[in-house]
This record gives C-alpha cells, sequence and structure tokens, in this order.
C-alpha cells in the first residue's frame, strides 16, 4: 500500500495541470521528505503552468514549517522573473488568506544561517514579500 505523499509523487510529473497542483497540495506537508521535498521544488518551478506554481507556493507557505518555506527559498533563487512573480503571489495569498497565516518573516530570520547560499538569498526575498503584506 502506498502513503498518501507516494500517491502524490505519481501525479507530479502529469501532464494535466490540476494534477500538478493537486500534488503540491498534498505534498507540502510533507516538506521535510526528500523525495517530496524535490518534487515540490519541481513543481515551484513548474515550466508549463504559473497555476502550479503559485499554489504549489502558497501551500507550502501554509504549512509554515523552515523546511517548507526552505523549498520556497531555494525556487526563488533559481526562478526567472515569471516565476518568481507567481512564487511571490502565492506566497501573498498565504499570508492574506482567512486563516491564521504562519510567520513567514520569522521562518527566513531562521534560514538566513541556512548553509546553502541559495536558501539565504530566497529566504531575504520571501522575507521582503513577507514585510510588503504587513503594510
Amino acid at each position: 500500500m502506498t502513503s498518501g505523499w507516494e500517491a502524490a509523487l505519481a501525479e507530479v510529473s502529469s501532464p494535466s495541470w490540476s494534477q500538478r497542483v493537486r500534488a503540491g497540495r498534498d505534498l507540502a506537508s510533507f516538506a521535510d521528505v526528500p523525495e517530496a521535498a524535490e518534487a515540490l521544488v519541481g513543481l515551484l518551478l513548474d515550466f508549463e503552468d504559473t497555476a502550479v506554481t503559485r499554489q504549489t507556493a502558497e501551500a507550502l507557505a501554509r504549512v509554515g514549517t523552515v523546511a517548507a518555506v526552505r523549498l520556497i527559498a531555494l525556487a526563488v533563487a533559481a526562478a526567472d522573473d515569471n516565476q518568481a512573480n507567481w512564487l511571490q503571489t502565492g506566497v501573498h495569498d498565504a499570508l492574506v488568506g482567512p486563516d491564521d497565516a504562519p510567520d513567514v518573516a520569522a521562518l527566513c530570520g531562521q534560514l538566513a544561517r541556512d548553509p546553502e547560499e541559495a536558501v539565504r538569498r530566497g529566504a531575504v526575498e520571501i522575507s521582503a514579500w513577507a514585510d510588503d503584506t504587513r503594510c
């Protein structure tokens, strides 16, 4: 029997954007599982559909763990301008949504000490986005 995250992994490479969005949402809570983390970064940088990028970023930001925000930071560091805009929109959606928003800025503060330079760079960017939503 496969676990929930293993089933979601199967949808990551689907030609259907809606299945990839579902995979991103389903995998978000498994951001600390290496196989899921790798798939999530791929979804955050989806070249075929910006909805996948946006909704995966939102799902990860809503999870609100260091592991989840770290993946967004990695994607931000590798993203082109268009992808970065959709990553920002997804994070923004999570921060202004009806639920209690996670303290993404505090998580970025922790990531500022990450050993990986790309994560530190991405965290600075995300922290600025989080500051923008408080205004």
